[in-house]
């Protein structure tokens, strides 16, 4: 049997970017052929793409593509298992080029962006070779692309956990990145009423009946009493309801603001990582115990 040296490793590890003991057992394997250990890795790399599949993607970023004129704009969540991996320089290099691709392309839905081509393949053959070569399941989950009616503004904050790009048409470029700003501190469901789902509304009156009458108030006034509790609610999850973070009065919302810039808002997206994902609570000393039976 040939005798697998540091140098031999080192070259495949180098040609691969596989794990050095996963190098080492392929050359072992191949009794010292470099081309077959290359090959067996290969062989190896996409089984384990296929075994990470199945696992919960709900870490990663959010990755947003501006045109140098602020008139295109895209927002894109790729996930990953860990948040180690999110700070990976090839997974940072593949989201980058997922949100240069669909300003480009400018695809469907996630389906028609994965068979899009890049570099030697398409998106999803460079996401699953990615997947074999660092190990962990990865995933893009969403996307929006946007043409301006006025111009974008984007905010990343937290290590790229929180996205935002709003499209805000008139006043000055400062504006927009107040207003992005204040997006992602704020968290607003929608623009304005009419974009906030009617059953969260109809479960905000309820729960104000409910408790109103549960403190005695007369039925003539529960009504009365839900409505005013559902305009709160209205006024902190809507943009425009909502207080601008950085009012000197404490008071100004982002509407007045608006008013008093001239300008407005056409649209805009926040992407909180994970945002919905269940994810699994795993026991850290069996997931060990687990990795190192499967490693014999």
């Amino acid at each position: 049997m040939a005798e697998i040296t540091a140098a031999m490793v080192k070259e495949l590890r180098e040609k691969t970017d596989a794990p050095m003991m996963e190098c080492k057992k392929a050359l072992t394997e191949a009794d010292g052929d470099l081309a077959k250990a290359e090959e067996l890795l290969r062989v190896k790399l996409g089984s384990k793409a296929s075994k990470a599949a199945s696992r919960v993607t709900a870490e990663g970023i959010v990755a947003t593509y501006l045109s140098a004129d602020a008139k295109l704009g895209v927002i894109a969540e790729i996930n990953c298992e860990t948040d180690f991996v999110a700070k990976n320089d090839d997974f940072l290099a593949f989201a980058k080029n997922v949100a240069q691709l669909i300003a480009d392309k400018n695809p469907a839905d996630v389906a028609a962006l994965s068979a899009l081509p890049l570099g030697e393949g398409t998106v999803d053959s460079v996401r699953a070779a990615l997947i074999g070569k660092i190990g962990e399941n990865m995933s893009i989950r969403r996307f929006v692309r946007v043409a301006a009616q006025g111009k974008l503004s984007q905010y990343i904050h937290g290590g790229a956990k929180v996205g935002v790009l709003v499209d805000v048409v008139g006043g000055e470029e400062s504006l927009g990145k107040d207003l992005a700003m204040h997006i992602a501190a704020g968290k607003p469901k929608s623009l304005d009423a009419s974009g906030v789902d009617a059953a969260l509304i109809e479960t905000e009156r309820r729960v104000a009946i409910e408790k109103a009458r549960e403190s005695g108030k007369p039925e003539a006034m529960l009504e009365k009493i839900a409505e005013g509790t559902v305009q709160k609610f209205l006024k902190e999850v809507t943009l425009l309801g909502q207080v601008f973070v950085k009012a000197e009065d404490g008071k100004q919302t982002i509407e007045a603001l608006l008013k008093a810039k001239g300008a407005s808002v056409a649209s805009f997206t926040l992407y909180v990582v994970g945002e919905g994902i269940e994810k699994k609570a795993n026991d850290f000393a069996a997931e060990v115990a687990a990795q190192v039976a499967a490693a014999r």
